[in-house]
């Protein structure tokens, strides 16, 4: 099988994962991931996560022409602009997530670090977690608030909308997003509760020792 087919099978594999598992419903999410001549292959518009066709994805060339598949999701914006802004990017994930939208319904979530410091890893495999205003689907400017971060956030969450995540590859983006949700849905079943979250010493000891972009 060549490098091309078994990226499409991963990624039909990872988005049935996250859509069997509630992460994402209907036709909800989009994901991408850069193909080994620089191209990228994305999910197409209106598309459910749960049954995906390797062979209709979305597929564009280095300079960024789409040459063949379904014409793809309409938030190209967001990824271009991971893509572009953060050069070790092999992968986006997009959803529709349920607790980490919550959390940008709250008038109190921090926009610069939207999620508490509760567990090491969601600090090893998200950093900060910025949350950005609302934008209508698909509008062009969710890329340019993007761009506006010059590459300093992995991992953004719209507001009344969703989580994305970028990563060096597929897999990796995958569970950064499944760590988002966990810690999101964690912050709303203790929120109101007194907790011992990370303290500012443990959090500068995981962010040391695992190289992390905290600033």
């Amino acid at each position: 099988m060549s490098r091309d087919n078994r990226l499409r099978e991963d990624i039909c594999f990872w988005a049935k994962s996250l859509f069997d598992r509630g992460l994402t419903g209907g036709a909800s999410g989009n994901l991408s991931a850069r193909t080994e001549d620089g191209g990228l292959l994305v999910t197409p518009t209106g598309s459910s996560f749960g049954r995906l066709d390797p062979a209709r994805l979305s597929r564009f060339d280095a300079t960024g022409r789409h040459i063949d598949g379904d014409p793809p999701t309409k938030e190209m914006a967001l990824h271009d602009a991971f893509y572009e802004t953060r050069k070790t990017t092999g992968a986006v994930v997009h959803l529709h997530s349920t607790h980490a939208t919550a959390l940008t319904l709250l008038t109190d979530t921090d926009a610069d670090n939207m999620l508490p410091p509760l567990t090491a890893y969601s600090i090893m495999r998200l950093g900060k977690v910025k949350l950005l205003p609302f934008f209508r689907p698909g509008d062009p400017a969710m890329g340019d608030a993007v761009r506006s971060l010059a590459g300093r956030r992995s991992a953004v969450v719209l507001a009344n909308h969703g989580p994305v995540v970028a990563a060096k590859e597929l897999e990796a983006a995958v569970y950064a997003m499944e760590e988002l949700e966990e810690t999101a849905k964690l912050a709303l079943l203790l929120r109101g509760t007194p907790t011992l979250g990370l303290t500012e010493q443990q959090i500068r000891e995981v962010v040391t020792a695992f190289d992390v972009d905290w600033e």
